[in-house]
C-alpha cells in the first residue's frame, strides 16, 4: 500500500537501485568543479598579494598611537615623543564634538605630552607668578611647543604663534587624549570642584562650556568606568571562569561517551531534565514575584520603564515585573516543549535511535571529536589575517594636512596645505588664527582611491574562507561517518583512519566544489552586510517605504542564507559519499530529501531539538553552579569566591562559553546524525532487507523502522 505521508518518488526523481558493488564512500573518484578550484587558488593568491600591498603601504602605528599637529606619533619608541604618549589640545573649547576630537580634526594645536594637566592655570597667571617662583613656568612649559623657552613673551604673540595654550584645565587621559576631568557632585557638573574658570583671554567661562565642547565625553567616561570594573572582575575571576569552562568540556565529552551505551536513557533524562529545570525556574520566578508583591513599601509596583537602563543588573531583580516577565517566558517555553513531545512522541523514538547510532559511530571513530580543534585553528588564522589586512588598509597613506580655522567663513578652511611652506602663504593674513595641522592619512594615488573597495574585497574573502573552512569540516566528518554506516559488518568493515582518508579525499578531489558552495553562501552574507549598513544609514530617515523595503529584503535574505546553509550541508554529505560535483550533489540531496520530506521535517528537526536540549542542559547546569558560586550560596567554598563589582560578568561568560564548548562537541554529533539520516534514506531506497539486498542500518534502527511502517499501514488501512 502506498504511503500517504510522503511525496511520490517520481515527482522528485527516481530512487536509486541496489548496487552490490557499493560499499560506502567511493574511493576511485575524479576532481570536481576544477574551474572553481582554479579560480579559488587564483583569488587566494590575489588575497596574499593584497596583504602584501597593504603591508607595504600600511602602518599600524597610525591606529595605535595618536598623532600631533605635525603628524608625529605620541608614545612611539625611538622618537622624541617616546615618553609622551598622551595627546593634549591647546584649546579644547574650539573642538565641536567627540568625533572631531577622536579623528584629530579639531582646529587647535595638538601636542604630545607625558601627562595631562592636574590644575586650572592660564598663561597670564603663569607670567605673573613666574616673577616670584620659577616652578610655575617649569610646570606650564610642558604643555607648550618643544623648544619654546620665553615665558616673558607677550600673551598676544604667544597665542598668535601657538607657542603655548592660553589656559589648561584639570584633565585625565581617555583614548590616549586629555579630556576635562568632569565630576558630578550633588547634581552639579564640576571640574576640580569648580563650576567656572578663566579662559586666559580675560573671560570667565562656565564648566558647561567645556561639557558642550566635549559633548558626549562624560557618557564615554562613565562607560570607561564600567569597563574598568568589568576588567577588574575578569582579572579576579578568570581562574574560576576557566575552571567552569573545563568542567563544561569534561561534562560534554563524558556525555557523548555515555550516549554510546545509554543514549535512550540519557536523552529521555535530557528531556525530562530540561522540563524539570524550566519548571523549577517557573516556581522560583513565582516565589520571587509573590515575595516582592507581599513586601510593604517595596519596589514591587515599580516598573522597568520607571528606572530605565541601569549598569547594575541587580536593580532589576528587585522588581516584581522582572520576575513576572521571566515566569511568563519560561511558562511559554515549557508549554511548547510539552506539546512537541506529545504530538511527536513516535518520531522522538526514531530520532533517539538515530542518536544511538550516532553515538556508536562516534565511539568507533573517536578522532572526530577532536576535529573541531582543526576547524578552530583554521578559523583563527582567517580572522587574524582579515584583521591584520583591515588594520593595514585603514592605516595606508601619507599624512594629509589641512587648513584649520576658527572662523566659519574662511575661504581656505579644510583645504590641503604643506606645513613647511604654510608660513609663506597669505592664508594667515586672510584667515587670522588659522594653521596647517595634521588631518588624517590618505593619498591621491590609484591605490588610495580604492582603499574602500579593497576593504570590501577583504570582507568578502574573509567570508569565503570562513565558509570554506566550515564546509571542509562538514565534508570531512560526513565522509568519516558515511564510512561507518556503509560498513555491513561493524566494526570489522570500517576502513582504517576514516577521518584522515575523508579529509584527504575532500582536499584532493573536492576543493573546487567546497569553494563553489562556500562562495554562494559568502555572497549572500555579503549582501546581508550591505543591507545592514543601508538599514543603519536609513534609521534617521523619514522614508517609511525605503525602510520597509530594506526590512523585507533583510528577512528574505536571512531565510535564503539559512536555506543555502541547509542545502550546502546535505550537498557536502552526498559529495563525501559519491564524489560528484557540487551542483549534482545538491540536486541529489534535494531530491532525496523531498522523497522523504516527512522524515526530514520531523526526524531531522527532532534530533536537532534534542541536541539543542542537551546543549541547554549542560550550559544551564554549569550556569546554575556558577550562579550559586559567584553569589556565595555554596557554604563550603564561600571564602574562595573573589570580590566582584558585577557578579553577572563572570556568570554570563561561563554560560556563553559553556554553550560554545557544548556546541562544538554536539556539532560533531549533529553532523554525524545528519550523515546517518541521509544514508538511512539512501539505504531504504537501495535495499529491502532481503538477503540479496540487506539493510546497512543497525538492527535497533531497523526494528523501530518496521514498527513505524507497521503503524502507518495500520493507519492507512
Amino acid at each position: 500500500m502506498a504511503r500517504k505521508t510522503d511525496v511520490p518518488p517520481s515527482y522528485y526523481g527516481e530512487p536509486r537501485h541496489f548496487d552490490p558493488s557499493f560499499r560506502g564512500p567511493i574511493h576511485n573518484r575524479a576532481c570536481t568543479d576544477v574551474l572553481c578550484c582554479v579560480i579559488f587558488v587564483i583569488v587566494i593568491l590575489g588575497y596574499i598579494a593584497l596583504g602584501t600591498v597593504a603591508w607595504i603601504h600600511g602602518d599600524p602605528r597610525k591606529v595605535v598611537y595618536p598623532t600631533d599637529s605635525h603628524g608625529q606619533f605620541c608614545g612611539q619608541q625611538g622618537t622624541p615623543n617616546a615618553n609622551k604618549a598622551i595627546l593634549f589640545y591647546f584649546n579644547i573649547l574650539q573642538c565641536a564634538n567627540p568625533a572631531v576630537l577622536i579623528n584629530l580634526q579639531c582646529p587647535t594645536t595638538q601636542l604630545c605630552v607625558s601627562k595631562c594637566p592636574d590644575r586650572f592655570a592660564t598663561y597670564l597667571d603663569m607670567q605673573y607668578n613666574y616673577r616670584y617662583n620659577n616652578s610655575y613656568w617649569e610646570y606650564y612649559r610642558q604643555f607648550c611647543k618643544p623648544g619654546f623657552d620665553n615665558p616673558r613673551k607677550s600673551v598676544a604673540h604667544v597665542l598668535r604663534d601657538e607657542d603655548c595654550p592660553s589656559m589648561i584645565v584639570p584633565s585625565r587621559p581617555f583614548l590616549q587624549r586629555c579630556f576635562p576631568d568632569f565630576i558630578t557632585r550633588n547634581g552639579t557638573l564640576t571640574v576640580a570642584n569648580k563650576t567656572d574658570f578663566k579662559d586666559g583671554l580675560g573671560k570667565t567661562r562656565s564648566v558647561i562650556d567645556l561639557r558642550d565642547a566635549a559633548n558626549g565625553i562624560t557618557s564615554l567616561l562613565d562607560a570607561k568606568e564600567v569597563g574598568m570594573k568589568i576588567f577588574e572582575d575578569y582579572a579576579s575571576s578568570w581562574y574560576w571562569i576557566l575552571i567552569g569552562l573545563v568542567i563544561t568540556m569534561v561534562v560534554s565529552l563524558a556525555f557523548i561517551l555515555l550516549l554510546r551505551f545509554t543514549a535512550g536513557v540519557l536523552l529521555w533524562l535530557i528531556i525530562f531534565g530540561v522540563i524539570a529545570v524550566v519548571g523549577y525556574g517557573i516556581w522560583h520566578c513565582y516565589w520571587e514575584f509573590s515575595t516582592l508583591r507581599g513586601k510593604p513599601h517595596s519596589d514591587g509596583d515599580v516598573t522597568i520603564a520607571d528606572i530605565g537602563f541601569q549598569t547594575d543588573f541587580g536593580v532589576y531583580l528587585q522588581l516584581s515585573q522582572t520576575w513576572l516577565i521571566l515566569m511568563i517566558s519560561l511558562s511559554v517555553i515549557e508549554a511548547v516543549i510539552i506539546v512537541i513531545l506529545i504530538f511527536l512522541r513516535r518520531r522522538v523514538r526514531i530520532a533517539i535511535a538515530l542518536l544511538e547510532e550516532g553515538s556508536r559511530a562516534i565511539g568507533y571513530i573517536m578522532s572526530t571529536l577532536f576535529y573541531p580543534i582543526i576547524t578552530f585553528v583554521l578559523l583563527a588564522i582567517c580572522i587574524a589575517y582579515w584583521a591584520v589586512i583591515a588594520v593595514f588598509l585603514a592605516s595606508s597613506g601619507d599624512a594629509v594636512y589641512k587648513v584649520m580655522s576658527t572662523q566659519d567663513k574662511c575661504m581656505y578652511a579644510n583645504l590641503t596645505c604643506d606645513p613647511e611652506t604654510f608660513s609663506q602663504t597669505n592664508v594667515t593674513t586672510v584667515c587670522p588664527g588659522s594653521q596647517c595641522t595634521f588631518a588624517f592619512y590618505g593619498g591621491e594615488s590609484l591605490y588610495h582611491h580604492y582603499i574602500f573597495v579593497l576593504q570590501l574585497c577583504n570582507v568578502l574573502m574573509f567570508l569565503w574562507l570562513v565558509n570554506f573552512t566550515i564546509a571542509l569540516g562538514q565534508c570531512t566528518l560526513a565522509g568519516a561517518f558515511a564510512s561507518y554506516y556503509w560498513a555491513l559488518k561493524k566494526p570489522q568493515d570500517i576502513p582504517s583512519c576514516p577521518l584522515f582518508s575523508s579529509f584527504s579525499r575532500a582536499v584532493r578531489y573536492h576543493t573546487g566544489s567546497l569553494a563553489f558552495g562556500s562562495l554562494i553562501l559568502a555572497l549572500v552574507q555579503m549582501f546581508r552586510i550591505v543591507l545592514e549598513y543601508l538599514d543603519h544609514k536609513l534609521k534617521g530617515a523619514h522614508n517609511a517605504f525605503a525602510r520597509f523595503l530594506i526590512c523585507c529584503l533583510k528577512c528574505c535574505f536571512w531565510c535564503l542564507e539559512h536555506f543555502i546553509k541547509f542545502m550546502n550541508r546535505n550537498a557536502y554529505i552526498m559529495m563525501a559519499i559519491y564524489g560528484k560535483s557540487f551542483c549534482t550533489s545538491a540536486k541529489d540531496a534535494f531530491f532525496l530529501l523531498m522523497r522523504n520530506v516527512v522524515r526530514v521535517a520531523v526526524l531531522d528537526k527532532v534530533t536537532d531539538f534534542l541536541l539543542f536540549l542537551g546543549k541547554v542542559l549542560i550550559s544551564g547546569s554549569v550556569g546554575v553552579l556558577a550562579f550559586f558560586f559567584f553569589t556565595r550560596k555554596i557554604p563550603v567554598i564561600q571564602e574562595e569566591v573573589p570580590s566582584l563589582n558585577y557578579y553577572w560578568v563572570p556568570l554570563l561568560t561561563v554560560i556563553f562559553g559553556s554553550y560554545l564548548i557544548a556546541h562544538g562537541f554536539f556539532n560533531v554529533y549533529a553532523m554525524c546524525v545528519d550523515t546517518l539520516f541521509l544514508c538511512f534514506c539512501e539505504d531504504l531506497e537501495r535495499n529491502d532487507g532481503s538477503p540479496l539486498k540487506p539493510f546497512y542500518m543497525s538492527p535497533q534502527l531497523h526494528r523501530i523502522l518496521r514498527r513505524e511502517q507497521g503503524s502507518k499501514l495500520y493507519t492507512s488501512s
